[in-house]
C-alpha cells in the first residue's frame, strides 16, 4: 500500500463558502436530502449536492494522469467504484483505446442518467457487496465514494475492491489533517460517514488487507 499524489485538480480550483451551508441553508435538511442521492443531489441545488453534474470535459485530465501513472493499455478493464454518471469511465475510453469499463453505484438516478457512451456498462450496487469475480479488473478506482460509508460497511467495501482487483488499484477519499480542516469538512460534507485523518485513513486500509495506492482531499 502506497500514498500517491491526488489527481483531481478540480478540486483545489473549486471555490466554497464553508459557513454558508450552515448559516443560510437548514444543513441538516440537506444532508437529509443529499443521503438519498437522488435527483436533487446530483441536479439540484447546490446546497443540497452538486448543483447540477453535467459533463463538461474536467475528467478527462484525470484520466490521461491516470492512464500514464497507471500503464493502462488498450483492452485493459477498469472498474469504477461510486461511478456516479460515468463521466471518468467515459474520459478512460476516450485516452486509451478498446479499454473495457464497468461502473457502480448505489444512485439508481446517478445510473439512469449517466453519459450514453458508457450507461450500459453501469449498474446500481453497492461497494460492500461488488457483484463480480475475483480479480476482475486490470485497475479499480473509487474516488470520494467509500468516506459515506460507516466503519463496517467501510472495512467489507475495501475488502471487494481488493478481492476483484488484479493489478492496480486507487482509493480517494475525504480526509482532514488540521482542527481548520475537520471544521470546513463538517461544515462542507453532506453523506460523509467516516471523518479521518490520514493516518487513520492508512490505519482502515490495512486493517481491511488492502494493497493499493491511496490518496485523499480536504477542504483548507
Amino acid at each position: 500500500m502506497r500514498f500517491v499524489e491526488c489527481p483531481l485538480q478540480m478540486h483545489s480550483r473549486t471555490k466554497r463558502d464553508y459557513r454558508q451551508r450552515v448559516l443560510e441553508f437548514d444543513k441538516a435538511e440537506c444532508a437529509e436530502v443529499a443521503v438519498r442521492f437522488g435527483k436533487e443531489y446530483w441536479d439540484g441545488p447546490r446546497q443540497c449536492g452538486y448543483g447540477g453534474y453535467v459533463y463538461d470535459g474536467r475528467w478527462r485530465p484525470v484520466a490521461e494522469t491516470l492512464a500514464r501513472r497507471y500503464e493502462i493499455q488498450p483492452g485493459a478493464s477498469i472498474l469504477d467504484v461510486g461511478c456516479g454518471k460515468g463521466h471518468l469511465l467515459y474520459e478512460f475510453t476516450q485516452v486509451t483505446a478498446n479499454v473495457q469499463v464497468t461502473g457502480i453505484d448505489i444512485s439508481e438516478y446517478a445510473i439512469s442518467h449517466a453519459k450514453e457512451e458508457v450507461k450500459a456498462c453501469l449498474r446500481v450496487g453497492s461497494a460492500v457487496g461488488l457483484p463480480f469475480p475475483s480479480n476482475s479488473f486490470d485497475f479499480v478506482i473509487s474516488i470520494n465514494t467509500l468516506h459515506n460509508l460507516y466503519n463496517y460497511d467501510l472495512h467489507r467495501a475495501i475488502q471487494e475492491i481488493e478481492r476483484v482487483g488484479n493489478q492496480s488499484k486507487l482509493i480517494i477519499v475525504e480526509a482532514y489533517r488540521t482542527e481548520r480542516e475537520k471544521v470546513n469538512l463538517l461544515y462542507w460534507q453532506l453523506t460523509c460517514r467516516a471523518f479521518h485523518t490520514p493516518k487513520e485513513w492508512e490505519w482502515t486500509f490495512r486493517q481491511a488487507g488492502y494493497t493499493g495506492d491511496y490518496s485523499y482531499i480536504v477542504f483548507d
